[in-house]
């Protein structure tokens, strides 16, 4: 037995002296394999040190920035350095502005006094037979070859100033919608009192060459547009534009308005009436713009708010609001029954508390009131809340075939000062909604007060070629302003009822206006920017009107409705903002979050603005100035004949979308390029051409200074001392001059597209400096700055610094060189550098030696100052955030100081938001309710089915077609995943140049991954190498650039839409007049009640309510 016992502890020891043994070998393993990975971080600093040496000396050698450097120090003691006065340059630009916008104003005056006249001294001609030019069917010709009805020949010529539309400059023409009938008397009456205007639209364009699109809006529908053009309708052959519709008409033709919709949706509402009551609650918002305010009401028994947060209020009726407003609208359902006395009081208490609180437009205010009925006594409302002033107009709308209730419902407008209109069909909704605006002008029109609006900033999507355009213009150039005035019918007979003629007015491009602030006066982060009253931005760099969807660019919803605190952001108490809406002048610095490459790179700015308004607009101008450098300018002086020898250098280009000289007033001068212009004006060829001398005289100077570059880039050429994958040299100065050199062929480049004139990101634009320039001037002077691109799949590499010139212990930035090379010859320089020979002594160096980047055990990167990888093994990681190819390494980083995060927002963003549904289920209380419900189901069905069908139904084919059938609208139902408007927040990084090494380990799991970091001197580059097969993913996630989503909790988003900025109202408003005659109140409906229909809808009244 003890043998036995002694045998079984024999065998233990063994086991246990295994296990020891397995357990030893495992551990000494673990301590050689974390030996044999240990990177020196000598090593690293020596390669760090030998590849900052070469890429400076390369940077230097083809940029020939060491020369340009030097040139412009030999020019310091004959220029002098200015500092930019900010408040001198915007009054200066908003003084150039004002003189613009009032030569468009006098244009439009011209057209409203003109078309008056021409309307006293005609007498309407039933009879009246006129051919006119009609803008689709013209030089239209049918089979037999002849000129269809009022398509005869009209002479297009390609024009550039009109977007080089084919135009004829001699002749108007004449737009009719498809649902206006284009030889109605009164619409033939009103093109012939119109032709006069054609004299004046070209009298006009030759008083002002700069002026675009005149035209005049007839209130019966038709649209005058000068020059004239071939109007293409869309793939229905359907025209569906009226310019009764657009917001130029409505603003000039009504005043500032206070409107409550209030929509029927009772059980009788279903069906087709629904369909055309949201059809008519859409239109009556499409007339509403930014100065009025607006809410929408349902009523059934009770009263229900479209959007309950609105309750109780009105809100901006800006283009955000109203859409909001239809996505909602288009979930509205019919049950119950119609009460309508409660919703009327909800209503006129809404307004009442505006006017007493001072809020709103304080001008007209209406209710519009969309029903298939009135069967209530309302009288009692009216005399609390609006007798005996009636300041409150009640619009009427009737919907539906049946007439039983038109009498009431026509005399709810015509007690309230407001109008009637019966809407049987979806067709008939258009017409009937605009008699409203023709009711709120009437005050206006007796008055003839011609006030003169300006329109928010819109994209004109109506004209030929805005899809181009929006591939091949800059997003903030894009946008537009119009101009526009009402024209009264002056006759003494129609005074008081106040007859709206129509509308004249005129486009103005933005893009001109902001070209009267020039860039180069601006510096590299500089900018001009223009709002409204509203606080909304007509213009600004930052501006993202468009978005993709798919492939295509598409406005945003909210395009034009983008308040400048959404822009400038960091001005968190929104002093700025308050001061320009306010129409102040004044100054205001603030410490800015800037980004530049599409929001990947951010700057630490001190940004100093200058503000004032513009007089006899609602406009306010602003300019930001950065501190420092961007204050700061040099000039100097050359002849005209040594500047112009180096102005016509052929490696030389000047900025085409600024002005150095006006091309566009003369209409002879707009062949010429900017360039071209500046030549022959220099020459003294052009001596007409009005030039801004203070840009030429730089030029000219930065032409003289910059010429030696020519002639070294060349002379390397002519040598062959150019490496293989160094592709192009440039420069840029603050005068929009740049010299570029092709040291590769087209054939052999990479960056085909790069300085190409579809490269805007990296030219002088009217709304940036390049992106290299930016990068540049914000780096140390003669300190090479390198980022990576990727252009569709195109990679390479850029490289540039900025040059100075000194005098009297001031420094202005002079301009920036650079250069652009290939992935291959980065990587052949640095793999070359970045390995050790196998001969290396390794005696005195701890960790693994021979050390190289080319083993499958090492990852080395090259990251910029932004974190972005400029150098990898992998080509697909070159161009992504470092954080997304190892999280773990970054999260060190920014862990020891190394990187910092910058937050920044987006107020602009589209995100991807599914449609909710709401439910239709409603709990069962009981049997009992069962049976009731179900029971008047059946009587309101069968009842509502009598009153419904008459006997004048028979008559009307369309009666019984599906509700939906012919109806086109915009809003249909949201797809899931559909862009909307959002708000965005995401992250930045910045290195710290002060933290120029770090090594450390990363403890993952099993493995330990060692990582050594190194700044590369004289660059915004740090050298990363790390340990290749020791996987962190599962401890350390990804850092990702992508925005998240604010997600707001319902109250803070409840009190965000129904806040109301600081905003300056028009100044004037025309509500009432003594002279109006209010008795013109809808068409007439001599109709006696019918008391078995009473009868029957008296009962459904009582169904329902048990």
């Amino acid at each position: 037995m003890s043998g036995l016992q002694g045998y079984r502890m024999d065998s233990i020891n063994v086991l246990g002296m295994r296990t020891l043994l397995r357990l030893m070998g495992i551990f000494c393993l673990l301590i050689t394999a974390e030996a044999q990975m240990k990177i020196p971080p000598e090593t690293v600093q020596q390669w760090a040190l030998r590849f900052s040496a070469e890429l400076r000396e390369c940077a230097a050698k083809y940029s020939g920035s060491l020369l340009l450097q030097k040139k412009l120090k030999d020019v310091e003691p004959i220029i002098k350095i200015v500092e930019v006065d900010g408040q001198d340059l915007v009054k200066d630009y908003s003084d150039e502005i004002e003189r613009m916008l009032g030569s468009k104003m006098k244009s439009v005056m011209r057209l409203a006094e003109s078309a008056e006249d021409s309307d006293l001294y005609h007498e309407f001609n039933a009879t009246l037979k006129f051919d006119y030019y009609n803008s689709m069917m013209i030089n239209t010709a049918d089979e037999d070859g002849n000129y269809v009805d009022l398509g005869g020949e009209f002479p297009l010529e390609e024009n550039e100033h009109f977007n080089k539309l084919p135009v004829n400059t001699q002749m108007s023409n004449i737009q009719v919608p498809t649902n206006v009938h284009n030889k109605d008397p009164n619409i033939l009456n009103a093109i012939y009192n119109t032709e006069a205007l054609n004299d004046i639209f070209i009298g006009n364009f030759q008083k002002d060459p700069t002026l675009t699109w005149q035209y005049f809006g007839s209130s019966t529908g038709f649209f005058r547009i000068y020059p004239g053009i071939k109007w293409t309708p869309d793939s229905n052959g359907v025209v569906a534009f009226d310019c009764r519709n657009r917001n130029w008409y409505i603003q000039a033709a009504t005043s500032p308005k206070d409107i409550i919709i209030m929509v029927d949706i009772s059980g009788s509402m279903k069906g087709l009436k629904m369909t055309i009551a949201k059809h008519t609650i859409n239109t009556i918002l499409d007339t509403l713009g930014e100065n009025d305010f607006v809410n929408v009401i349902a009523y059934t028994d009770y009263v229900r708010y479209v959007e309950p947060c609105f309750r109780g209020t009105l809100v901006q009726a800006d283009l955000d609001n109203r859409e909001h407003f239809k996505v909602l609208v288009e979930e509205l359902h019919v049950k119950g029954e119609a009460k309508i006395k409660n919703a009327m009081k909800e209503s006129f208490k809404i307004l009442n508390e505006a006017r007493a609180n001072g809020q709103g437009s304080m001008c007209n205010q209406a209710i519009m009131l969309i029903t298939d009925g009135a069967m209530e006594d309302f009288q009692s409302v009216f005399e609390e809340f609006n007798w005996p002033e009636r300041r409150v107009r009640v619009f009427t709308y009737l919907i539906g075939r049946e007439m039983t209730f038109a009498q009431n419902t026509k005399w709810i407008a015509c007690n309230n000062k407001g109008y009637y209109t019966h809407i049987a069909t979806l067709a008939d909704v258009q017409e009937n909604v605009m008699e409203y605006l023709h009711v709120l002008s009437r005050p206006m029109v007796i008055n003839h007060d011609h006030d003169i609006i300006w329109t928010e900033a819109y994209m004109d999507t109506v004209l030929p070629n805005t899809e181009e355009l929006f591939t091949t213009k800059a997003q903030s150039l894009l946008l537009m302003t119009s101009v526009a005035m009402p024209v009264f019918s002056k006759k003494k007979e129609t005074l008081s009822h106040g007859i709206l003629l129509g509308v004249v007015g005129s486009d103005i491009p933005l893009m001109e206006v902001m070209k009267l602030a020039p860039r180069y006066m601006l510096g590299a982060h500089g900018y001009a920017f223009l709002i409204n009253n509203n606080g909304y931005i007509l213009s600004h760099p930052d501006l993202r009107p468009l978005y993709k969807d798919g492939k295509k660019l598409k406005p945003k919803p909210n395009y034009n409705s983008v308040d400048l605190s959404e822009v400038e952001w960091e001005d968190t108490d929104e002093l700025l903002r308050t001061a320009m809406v306010k129409g102040e002048t004044g100054t205001l610095s603030l410490n800015i979050r800037a980004s530049v490459d599409k929001g990947k790179r951010p700057l630490y700015l001190t940004n100093e603005y200058f503000y004032t308004n513009i007089d006899n607009t609602p406009f306010s101008f602003g300019m930001a100035l950065t501190k420092g450098h961007g204050k700061l300018m040099f000039m100097g002086n050359v002849s005209v004949e040594e500047g112009l020898h180096d102005l016509t250098s052929p490696d030389l280009t000047i900025a085409s979308e600024w002005t150095y000289c006006e091309t566009d007033i003369d209409p002879d001068h707009r062949k010429y390029s900017q360039l071209q212009a500046a030549i022959r004006y220099l020459l003294g060829k052009e001596p007409d051409l009005e030039c801004d001398e203070v840009l030429l005289s730089q030029t000219l100077f930065d032409a003289v200074v910059t010429a030696p570059l020519e002639a070294y880039w060349n002379t390397l050429m002519l040598n062959d001392r150019v490496e293989p994958g160094v592709e192009t040299a440039f420069l840029g100065t603050r005068s929009g001059l740049m010299r570029v050199v092709r040291y590769a062929g087209v054939e052999t480049r990479v960056a085909k597209k790069f300085l190409t004139p579809a490269d805007k990101d990296n030219l002088f634009t009217i709304d940036h400096f390049p992106l290299w320039y930016r990068l540049a001037v914000e780096n140390t002077p003669g300190k090479f700055y390198y980022y990576p691109v990727n252009d569709k799949g195109v990679k390479y590499i850029i490289a540039t610094t900025s040059v100075t010139v000194s005098t009297e212990g001031k420094t202005a930035m002079a301009g920036a060189v650079g250069l652009q090379m290939s992935l291959d010859w980065l990587e052949k320089r640095f793999w070359a550098i970045a390995k050790q020979p196998n001969d290396t002594d390794c005696s005195d160096i701890e960790g693994v030696c021979p050390l190289s980047c080319d083993s499958a055990d090492l990852s080395c990167y090259l990251v910029d100052n932004n974190g972005f990888v400029v150098l990898s093994k992998e080509r697909r990681e070159i161009g992504r955030f470092f954080g997304e190819v190892d999280g773990s390494i970054m999260a060190s980083l920014l862990k020891m100081g190394m990187f910092k995060k910058v937050s920044l927002f987006d107020y602009q963003a589209m995100c991807k938001t599914g449609h909710h549904h709401a439910s239709s289920a409603r709990p069962l209380l009981s049997p009992f309710y069962v049976i009731m419900a179900l029971m008047r189901w059946f009587f309101s069905n069968a009842l509502m089915f009598l009153l419904d069908f008459n006997l004048c139904g028979l008559w009307h084919s369309d009666y019984f077609v599906d509700a939906k059938a012919g109806y086109h609208t915009s809003h249909k139902q949201k797809k899931l995943d559909a862009l909307q408007p959002c708000d965005t927040a995401y992250p930045g990084f910045m290195y710290d140049p002060s933290v120029r090494e770090a090594n450390s380990l990363n403890k993952c799991g099993r493995c330990q991954k060692m990582f050594v970091v190194q700044q590369i001197p004289d660059s915004n580059l740090v050298l990363v190498v790390t340990q290749a097969y020791c996987d962190c993913s599962r401890q350390y996630g990804a850092i990702l650039l992508e925005p998240k989503e604010i997600k707001y909790i319902a109250t803070v988003k409840c009190n965000r839409m129904r806040s109301q900025k600081v905003r300056r109202r028009p100044q004037s408003c025309h509500a009432y007049h003594p002279k109006e005659n209010a008795k013109d109140c809808g068409g007439a409906a001599a109709i006696s009640l019918s008391l078995s229909l009473f009868s029957a809808s008296l009962l459904i009244s009582l169904v329902a309510e048990f």
